[in-house]
């Protein structure tokens, strides 16, 4: 078999609606949406609301997930239409075509739900879907996500830092890493059948990088809960890395003193290595990350590249952690 796309996030559309960033979730947009559409079929807010009208295409029977706008991370670039976040993705566990996820991740029950805390903490313990969702106030942020195929895009996330979490579980002294395990299940994920990687998922990173409050434990986009294409029903967003590195569906969580051997490092650890920071200065080993194609731009695979910043224009929160490290050795 042959593919050549790694990454576990979604790859690029070709268009993409305009939509101003502080345009996106207002929470009265959220609880009228069926009214506001109403008026944009009417000419009332024109071109803005146009990802509304792809959002009810895709999903006629949203979950509506509330939470609350956190200027504090919210990037101003142009966001990425729900319909192609939402119908072109990458995740394995359902097939290798990016059609996959989207036509057979119907078979994924996310409830019950629970997802394990353990390893090296005070107080393992065992959440279900529900408690996860209740145990901090729920924050729509705005992110940019950087492939390591050289194409990048931006979603409106719903979660909060998975630093309350882990405050909860209290890491113990000893801790350095934190683990991320994907269900893996083959009565509900048929790509399961194909031996690209040695299931179930596994991702980590460093506690620090855990506990940064810009690491996202994910129960939602757009204002609505995960699809299950997307990693519903929690995920992991770490927007200053390579999409994969954002684990999906997780079940276990794990507090280890060891380095955890992440599931592309296993298979190819030359072109995956642990940190997978969005850097533009190092290449993988057979395409440049100098610069990248902003999916949505009307040209489509024409459209002219941007330049790929540092850590994914995320190094003032960031930066710090890796100060004194070689980036190029520790890639």
């Amino acid at each position: 078999m042959k593919f050549d796309n790694h990454q576990r996030d979604i790859d690029m559309p070709k268009n993409n609606p305009k939509l101003l960033s502080q345009e996106i979730t207002p929470k009265a947009v959220f609880e009228n949406r069926r009214e506001l559409i109403k008026s944009a079929a009417a000419g009332a807010f024109g071109c803005a609301l146009a990802p509304w009208f792809s959002r009810e295409a895709v999903a006629a029977n949203p979950q509506k997930l509330a939470a609350t706008p956190n200027p504090a991370f919210m990037a101003k670039d142009e966001p990425t239409s729900y319909k192609y976040v939402t119908t072109y993705n990458n995740f394995y566990e359902f097939g290798t075509d990016k059609s996959d996820p989207a036509t057979y991740a119907h078979t994924l029950q996310t409830k019950p739900w629970t997802v394990s805390i353990e390893g090296l903490v005070k107080k393992p313990v065992t959440l279900d879907i529900d408690a996860l969702l209740k145990l901090a106030p729920m924050e729509e942020r705005i992110y940019r996500m950087r492939c390591v195929e050289g194409w990048s895009m931006v979603i409106p996330w719903d979660g909060y830092s998975l630093s309350k979490l882990l405050n909860y579980v209290q890491p113990l002294g000893s801790a350095k890493y934190v683990e991320f395990i994907s269900l893996a299940d083959k009565k509900q994920m048929p790509g399961l059948g194909d031996n690209i990687i040695d299931w179930p998922y596994r991702e980590g990173l460093r506690l620090d990088e855990a506990m940064n409050p810009l690491t996202l434990l994910t129960f939602g986009l757009y204002g609505e809960m995960l699809p299950k294409q997307n990693g519903a029903p929690v995920r992991i967003v770490v927007p200053w890395k390579y999409g994969f590195k954002s684990a999906k569906s997780i079940i276990k969580i794990r507090v280890t003193e060891e380095m955890p051997k992440t599931s592309w490092g296993r298979i190819a650890p030359r072109e995956y290595g642990f940190y997978s920071n969005v850097n533009p200065l190092v290449d993988h080993p057979r395409w440049s990350q100098a610069t990248e194609r902003r999916i949505g731009d009307s040209k489509g695979v024409f459209a002219p590249k941007i330049k790929t910043e540092m850590f994914n224009g995320y190094g003032d929160q960031v930066a710090s952690m890796y100060s004194g490290m070689d980036l190029k050795k520790f890639y």
